[in-house]
């Protein structure tokens, strides 16, 4: 016989129809849990105060599954908090006092507690099995709340599946995003400070170098958590920085992912490999390419292919879709960096709600908090408005030029401004020296150091910045750095597992 779907919901007076067999999952089963070892915990922490010390950074009240165990957790954490004494007779007392004495058993069960253990010797191999088991109730919590949601005709399905990867990420990092004590947080500091210090003696940087040589100096490279904005008018080559960046972070080993709204995945790589190969694009569209470039553009083709970089270019996508992605490439791939172009070509997650300044708003925000949830620097493009054009003079960007939001400059790290005086027919500087290929780099805002303006070489044919004076800073690409003329040495593949 055929078997019939199963109803368990009514919408309107008509039944719904639920995924037949989920009940056997689901319907019917107690809950994972550990309720023996909650009770030899909980006795542990009533008969050594300092048992707290180990366990109170994983466990929180909701971990246990009795509600009247969470009571008495709740109450021995508010004496440990107000430095009180820890026994029968004090967490007695904090219960009636909180108005919970009843719902956590009585007085009787704290004594059965007491006398379940006599020290608390395996208290944090005890706490972790009853974590373990919260995590397990969690992920079914999460799964069944997705499931009833998916069936219900208004839910947005994105904002779904992003709600359930941040719940699902934030169950198994515990408390993360949580309150810390600072001496939790003082080792980590001094840590990072002296890794600075070291890379600085030995030339280097500690975050993820650009290129610039000056850039890295004042920024210290993309360092994680951050956001970075690049802004500039079109044709000002936003998108050769952005590749500039993308080639020297994945020379350097870090793996790159690109999220390229505007250009194809083709269009990416080949200009990564006219960069490497010091090979004019515009030769690789139009034909006309010469014997030697051939060679180079094999070698520069082998460079690339090395390369630890991942490539989306789904159009118009939103901030939900770019965070789930980000999180999948950082879990599968363990990309240390994301790039952009461009960030107003991100679709709002509700096209009809707010104004396009509230929606871009929404994701500057949104790429911040990308860059924090996974502690990546996260480098985003954006376009500057045409006040740039009507201004006078020199028409160098400023940071109220940032288009359509001034939620873009607060949330970001860093804003950099590309500006090159040749695209404004600015041939000369000052002095009379001439500024044809020279592009500024204006560092207008830097949440960790001082600002700066970078010169550098601007190479539209090869779409590429390089420093106008390479240093130990600066990173070259192995077919670029060599003369045109001379025999370039075959590019091994990167040895960088990818």
């Amino acid at each position: 016989m055929e078997q019939q779907p199963a109803y368990h919901a009514r919408r309107n007076g008509k039944p719904k129809e639920q995924p037949a067999g989920l009940e056997q999952y689901v319907f019917g089963k107690v809950p994972p849990q550990a309720v023996e070892l909650e009770q030899a915990v909980l006795g542990a922490l009533l008969v050594d105060r300092d048992a707290l010390m180990q366990v109170g950074d994983l466990l929180k009240a909701d971990c246990f599954y009795l509600e009247s165990h969470q009571h008495i957790y709740r109450a021995i954490i508010g004496l440990f908090n107000e430095n009180s004494p820890i026994d029968i007779l004090t967490v007695t007392e904090r219960l009636r006092r909180d108005g919970t004495l009843e719902q956590a058993g009585g007085g009787y069960a704290l004594t059965e507690l007491s006398h379940r253990v006599a020290s608390a010797a395996n208290i944090e191999y005890h706490s972790r099995i009853v974590f373990e088991k919260f995590i397990a109730r969690s992920v079914i919590e999460i799964s069944t709340a997705a499931i009833r949601d998916a069936y219900e005709d208004t839910t947005d399905v994105f904002r779904l599946l992003d709600g359930m990867e941040t719940r699902l990420l934030t169950t198994r990092d515990g408390q993360a995003g949580g309150s810390r004590r600072v001496s939790e947080i003082i080792h980590d500091v001094l840590k990072q400070a002296e890794a600075a210090d070291t890379a600085k003696k030995d030339g280097g940087i500690v975050g993820i170098p650009s290129g610039i040589s000056e850039l890295d100096r004042e920024t210290g490279g993309f360092r994680d958590s951050n956001l970075t904005i690049i802004a500039g008018r079109p044709g000002m080559g936003k998108s050769a920085m952005l590749n500039t960046i993308a080639l020297n972070a994945a020379k350097a080993g870090h793996p790159v992912g690109v999220f390229s709204l505007e250009m194809s995945a083709e269009e990416v790589v080949q200009r990564m490999v006219s960069s490497a190969a010091s090979v004019d694009g515009r030769k690789m569209n139009s034909g006309g390419i010469a014997d030697h470039e051939w060679q180079h553009l094999q070698q520069g083709a082998e460079f690339v292919q090395g390369l630890p970089i991942l490539i989306d270019d789904t159009p118009a996508l939103n901030i939900l879709q770019v965070r789930a992605k980000a999180r999948r490439w950082k879990s599968v791939h363990g990309v240390k960096i994301i790039l952009l172009d461009y960030l107003q070509l991100m679709s709002p997650i509700d096209r009809s709600s707010g104004n396009r300044e509230q929606q871009v708003a929404e994701i500057s925000k949104g790429l911040k908090s990308l860059a924090k949830e996974l502690r990546v620097p996260v480098v985003a493009l954006a376009q500057l408005s045409r006040a740039v054009e009507t201004r006078g003079g020199a028409k160098r960007p400023m940071l109220s030029d940032l288009r359509e939001s001034g939620a873009v400059e607060q949330d970001a790290d860093n804003v950099m401004f590309i500006y090159r005086p040749e695209y404004y027919d600015i041939l000369e500087d000052e002095n009379g020296q001439s500024l044809k290929g020279v592009a500024e780099i204006i560092l207008a805002k830097n949440r960790h150091g001082r600002t700066c303006h970078a010169m550098t070489r601007y190479i539209p044919e090869f779409t590429l910045f390089e420093d106008q004076q390479p240093n130990a800073f600066s990173t070259q690409f192995p077919v670029t750095a060599a003369p045109q003329s001379a025999g370039i040495p075959r590019i091994a593949e990167a040895d960088i597992p990818f």
